[in-house]
């Protein structure tokens, strides 16, 4: 808020990319290089394949509004992530150094935390897209409180709070409840804060409850995700797997953002500003997204050692050689 109001809205890109540079130079200089070094070399072929595919598929997801959700573009463009998703699964399954193992993407443990992942990264990427816009609104419209670019990032500001807090504590509480536990909470209390938001938006107080409430779901349900994933998945698969897995959390999050604005933006009053209702029906729908990713997170298997995850290897473990052991 202070940085468009006093600069532009344009450094908040700059401001980033000279953070990410600086963090960048701090990595180069002082995290030192792992000794460990995986074998083989770059799918370029599958690089290219998905990035083709999820540009194609997110493209006219963002753009449909505009666009008009038949028109030639955007079936054009789903058409063609469609062709291009097979031929990626082709490419994958057929090369000697996959991008992503196909195989690894079947383990139990690993597609239904990423079945998780994209409901909840729905949910999730919605609520940061409209509920700022929500409060924004002048309360004229019958809803909304006029908030200025500042007041709506402080009325979000325990999202971020909360979200640190959970995501510290969930390492302690892993080893207790395990993973697929705090995965299933954290879902379940975007539910809940959705749930809250769709009956109760008419205090400011309403909306930063809401905001800490589904911040402690995002801390424990992005600390757990990424826990289950790494252990299901062989060592040197962790890097791919976790990538893919928040790739997926990003796709949901066009899908979610999407259809929750064909729903708030469906019916305009006549000075241009959605109905109450609009926002009423989004958010019920973002509640039903993350109920269906604590849904999804109920059907992780559950192993009886360790963590309490599933860790299933992803190939067939090479037969120990005979001799003694040094």
């Amino acid at each position: 808020g202070p940085i468009v109001s006093a600069l532009d809205y344009r450094w908040l890109f700059w401001i980033p990319v000279a953070v990410v540079a600086v963090t960048a130079l701090i990595a180069l200089r002082c995290i030192p290089e792992s000794r460990n070094r995986a074998e083989g070399g770059v799918s370029w072929l599958g690089a290219g394949l998905l990035s083709a595919w999820l540009v194609a598929l997110l493209l006219p997801v963002s753009q449909a509004g505009a666009w008009g959700w038949i028109s030639a573009r955007v079936t054009g463009l789903f058409a063609a992530a469609v062709i291009l998703f097979v031929l990626w699964l082709y490419a994958e399954a057929h090369s000697g150094t996959p991008l992503i193992d196909l195989r690894v993407m079947r383990l139990p443990a690993v597609w239904t935390t990423n079945a998780a992942a994209l409901l909840f990264g729905a949910g999730m990427y919605a609520i940061w897209s409209f509920l700022p816009g929500f409060v924004q609104t002048p309360s004229g419209a019958g809803y909304g409180f006029g908030a200025s670019v500042t007041a709506a990032g402080l009325l979000m500001l325990p999202m971020l709070v909360a979200m640190f807090l959970s995501g510290v504590l969930s390492g302690r509480l892993q080893p207790v409840l395990g993973a697929k536990t705090l995965l299933v909470a954290g879902a379940g209390l975007g539910a809940l804060a959705c749930g809250f938001l769709a009956l109760w938006h008419d205090r400011q107080w309403q909306v930063a409850f809401v905001a800490g409430v589904f911040g402690l779901g995002i801390g424990l349900a992005f600390a757990s995700m990424a826990n289950l994933i790494v252990g299901s998945v062989p060592a040197d698969q962790t890097g791919a797997a976790t990538g893919m897995n928040a790739n997926i959390r990003t796709i949901g999050g066009s899908l979610g953002t999407s259809v929750t604005s064909v729903l708030v933006t469906g019916h305009l009053q006549p000075s241009g500003l959605p109905y109450a209702s609009g926002y009423t029906h989004g958010f019920a729908l973002l509640a039903l997204l993350c109920l269906g990713a604590a849904s999804a997170a109920l059907l992780v298997p559950v192993g009886r050692t360790g963590d309490r995850t599933a860790v299933v290897p992803a190939v067939d473990p090479e037969p120990e050689p005979a001799g003694p052991r040094r």
